[in-house]
């Protein structure tokens, strides 16, 4: 049987005037799209961030689409980009460089917004009812973060490793296979893993672990339960037994699970961003104290099920 979702959000209402937001760029999974992570963008932008979510042209998008001209545009002539299927032998080249082209596209996004706030935005031919100007001076550039899951989490790595900019990152049950080893000291920034409890190998784990280096800021909790679509909207539009059957939906209800993110995600952030809100009130959520959490990797949770453990082209959304 089918779930249902719905939005607590006043379509185009007008922004708060005379105040700076924090930022968040936003990365999706493999086979995903921009839109499919709604529950943690509205989330965190009720608490008074600006989320922005990249859809990405690497191939590892569902499918999105772009207007090669002015003239295309107007008569929506739309260039479409569809899941690039790889061969087992293209993975792993393929995959590095998807995830290279997935950090700059986090990058060339945080710039277009920060030139919204600057009062010089690009011309939108995609065409828009928010008025962007309302933008304008209002991004606070000290307080931006990266946000990804999966393979959008693997790019919330890489990208802290090239954009400075970018002052920490939460990276979801990040899809480990495409992080170049060379990164594991190359990011200074601050960086929060939260992990569900059967996506991840002890491979994947121990990766995770290498960017635990002397004087940086790192922490790792894993949700009791839950499953590695229990971070989208996937998790939302089916009903238990659908969404069991298809890995959508974990042991823990979906709710539950997408608010310990949100909450762990804003403590963090309140942190490493140097907000004056109270977020600190779940600061006990990032250390993993939770009937829920537990501090640390899902290998100590739970025994790995050999199917997470294949080969990376058996991940068909990250």
């Amino acid at each position: 049987m089918p779930g249902s979702m719905t939005t607590p959000a006043s379509w185009n209402s007008p922004l708060r005037t005379g105040e700076k937001y924090p930022l968040v760029i936003f990365s999706h999974g493999l086979g995903a799209f921009r839109t499919i992570y709604s529950a943690i963008g509205i989330g965190l932008a009720s608490y008074g961030f600006i989320v922005a979510t990249v859809e990405h042209r690497d191939g590892s998008a569902s499918a999105t689409y772009y207007f090669e001209d002015q003239v295309a545009a107007k008569v929506e002539n739309r260039t479409w980009l569809y899941l690039k299927m790889l061969k087992q032998e293209e993975e792993e080249k393929v995959r590095k460089q998807q995830v290279q082209q997935r950090a700059k596209e986090c990058s060339q996004a945080l710039s277009a917004i920060l030139d919204i706030g600057h009062g010089s935005p690009k011309e939108n031919i995609l065409g828009s009812y928010f008025d962007v100007k309302q933008l304008e001076g209002a991004i606070d550039e000290d307080k931006i973060a990266v946000f990804g899951h999966s393979f959008g989490g693997a790019t919330v790595i890489q990208a802290l490793s090239e954009d400075q900019r970018f002052k920490c990152g939460v990276s979801l049950d990040p899809w480990m296979y495409p992080v170049s080893e060379e990164l594991y000291s190359k990011i200074p920034q601050p960086l929060f893993f939260i992990n569900s409890a059967q996506f991840q190998s002890p491979k994947d784990i121990m990766k995770m672990k290498r960017f635990y280096q002397p004087g940086k800021e790192r922490n790792m909790i894993t949700i009791k339960g839950s499953v590695h679509q229990n971070f989208a909207d996937f998790t939302f539009v089916t009903g238990k037994i659908v969404g069991t059957r298809l890995t959508l939906k974990g042991e823990i209800d979906s709710g539950v699970a997408i608010d310990l993110t949100n909450k762990a995600s804003l403590a963090f952030l309140q942190r490493h961003l140097g907000l004056h809100k109270d977020f600190n009130q779940w600061d006990s959520l990032v250390e993993g104290k939770n009937k829920n959490l537990i501090p640390g990797s899902p290998s100590d949770v739970v025994n790995l099920s050999p199917t997470l453990q294949s080969s990376p082209g058996s991940h068909t959304q990250n």
